[in-house]
């Protein structure tokens, strides 16, 4: 299985990575563009049995390491 993870901050939180690659786009000549966020992809190869268990790890990684929860949201997805 492999788990596709999608980690975005949370609205509210600043981002200067995106304001730099919002002004740095601006001056390449791209017009309207509006606010830019940064996140981070993740893929993971998995030996699970089901689904549920590779969800339920996956998680699991994203709470303990993969994702500052206080700062960052995740989404998981997993595929067979």
């Amino acid at each position: 299985m492999k788990a596709k993870i999608h980690v975005t901050l949370k609205n509210g939180v600043h981002d200067p990575q995106g304001k730099a690659v919002g002004h740095a786009l601006e001056s390449l000549g791209f017009d309207g563009v509006g606010d830019v966020r940064q996140g981070k992809y993740i893929e993971i190869d998995l030996v699970d049995s089901t689904e549920a268990a590779a969800q339920e790890k996956v998680a699991a990684m994203c709470r303990q390491l993969l994702a500052n929860t206080v700062i960052e949201n995740y989404i998981i997805e997993i595929e067979a």
